[in-house]
């Protein structure tokens, strides 16, 4: 039988049973069971770490050709963490379109819908790779075989363990208990055995005790690889320790990791905002980032720049009128009378709108949003004046922006935040930056959660959200493959 896509339990039960799936085909890139069985070489090894990163990125079609209902034409965190926020609606103009994105949007989803669907299958696709390339790295006889240095093996194996976390963190933020697996998967048996919910508990777990190892095993400098920027890097499993320790309200652990990654000096804050979106973005902030590149072969344009030609991804009116005025950082993210989301576009002339071989990259970590985790930190343990330091540094930095048309941001505009001892203030405060800065760039929605004020500002922006809406609902044909064995979130 040919192997298969491998969904939440690695081999859905339902491809178990047929030899024929709508998902037969193998992204590219991909390992199959076979491969992962057979003797590895250097270069095996090698493509079994590059390809992992593969479904973080903004590619069109990894997993299916067009499944649009089935969520899988493009990574989905942009569905689930903005759309369905107060940030962004589906289209410029609504014209029923890919309806499965307004059901999300209006919180009308059920358990079917193709947003849970595609992120699910996405994030285990990505888990998969990752446990396919730890068991050949981890063989102890992979030098010996393989002729790859111990050095180069412990910097992929860092790598591996950095990108599962990163897929597992998605998961546990959206879903909470979801199948925690460590290996590949190659039985019946064993497809049976782990069709079971992991607590959260144990999968925040697992997702530290990776960064930890991630951390110790990565190059102790600013880039895993000099010739490949992108490549996972100490800083950014710091990053994710950090964003871990916050979505945990561990507060002293984000400050410490925090400060920590301040201690390198391998990042700091661009000086123009939009650096960070440009095609020839500066790399001082960004700390990890998929890269897309123009004409590859196999293609790995920004697939993302393609529904933005359709009319997809737009600001919603609150979002509009959430920023102070002169604020530049508004029109970098979304040129409303142009309809350019700049951000996306990685442009501010609405070239790449269309292009769904762009090559400006998806940024996944940045700085500034990593000092705000600190500055949250910092509020929550009672040192206001530390939290309120670093707003003002993100303000200071965004009001000494150019502005897009290249006019200096006009006096007065962002003045820093006074001096305040009201925790409450200071949160309001942090809350609006965040708004601002990271705006599409899928940290809305789960903010708003973590916050516990997701229903408190969805109802005010009109939208039904209920107390279910907190986790999205596991996809139900992994329930109905596992024989109910992967039991439903609760409301769905």
């Amino acid at each position: 039988m040919k192997y298969t896509y491998i969904t939440a339990i690695m081999i859905s039960l339902a491809s178990l049973t047929s030899c024929q799936d709508e998902l037969t085909t193998e992204p590219v890139g991909a390992l199959t069971l076979e491969q992962a069985n057979s003797k590895p070489t250097l270069a095996s090894v090698e493509s079994s770490v590059t390809s992992s990163y593969d479904m973080l990125s903004n590619k069109l079609n990894q997993l299916a050709e067009w499944d649009w209902n089935g969520g899988l034409v493009f990574q989905n965190d942009i569905v689930i963490d903005d759309i369905a926020s107060d940030d962004m609606e589906k289209k410029w103009s609504p014209d029923g379109d890919q309806p499965w994105m307004d059901e999300i949007n209006n919180f009308t989803f059920t358990s079917t819908n193709g947003g849970p669907n595609g992120l699910w299958k996405y994030d285990y696709e990505g888990i998969k790779r990752t446990n396919i390339a730890l068991s050949f790295l981890l063989n102890e006889d992979i030098e010996k075989i393989t002729g790859i240095t111990t050095e180069r093996k412990n910097q992929l194996i860092g790598e591996a363990y950095f990108l599962r976390s990163y897929y597992y963190f998605s998961l546990v933020t959206n879903f909470g208990d979801v199948p925690l697996l460590l290996s590949p998967v190659k039985t019946y048996q064993e497809a049976f055995d782990l069709a079971v919910r992991a607590p959260k508990e144990t999968v925040w777990s697992q997702i530290k005790t990776d960064l930890e190892k991630a951390k110790s095993l990565l190059p102790n400098s600013k880039y895993g690889s000099d010739t490949e920027k992108w490549r996972v890097s100490k800083g950014a499993a710091i990053a994710l320790l950090a964003k871990t320790a916050l979505y945990n309200k561990d507060w002293t652990g984000v400050t410490t990791l925090v400060s920590e990654l301040e201690a390198t000096g391998f990042f700091s804050l661009d000086a123009n905002y939009f650096d960070n979106f440009s095609t020839e973005y500066a790399d001082n902030e960004v700390i990890f980032s998929y890269n897309h590149v123009k004409q590859a072969d196999p293609r790995k344009g920004n697939g993302i720049c393609a529904p933005l030609g359709w009319g997809f991804f737009a600001p919603s009116d609150d979002f509009l009128a959430s920023f102070e005025s002169n604020d530049p950082r508004k029109l970098y993210t979304v040129n409303a009378p142009q309809q350019w989301v700049n951000k996306l576009l990685g442009t501010t002339d609405g070239s790449n709108k269309g292009d769904d071989d762009a090559s400006n990259n998806k940024v996944l970590i940045r700085y500034a949003d990593v000092l705000l985790w600190k500055a949250e930190a910092l509020n929550e343990t009672g040192d206001y004046s530390g939290a309120i330091s670093i707003i003002n540094q993100i303000r200071t930095r965004a009001r000494n922006t150019v502005t897009v048309d290249g006019t200096p941001v006009p006096a007065g505009t962002l003045p820093d935040r006074g001096a305040s001892t009201d925790k409450a203030t200071i949160k309001n405060w942090l809350i609006s930056e965040r708004r601002a800065e990271l705006g599409f760039e899928n940290q809305r929605m789960p903010d708003l959660k973590r916050w516990g004020i997701a229903k408190q500002v969805m109802t005010a922006h009109g939208k039904n959200f209920q107390d279910k809406h907190m986790l999205y609902p596991i996809p139900q044909s992994e329930v109905d493959a596992s024989a109910g064995l992967l039991k439903q979130n609760p409301g769905y």
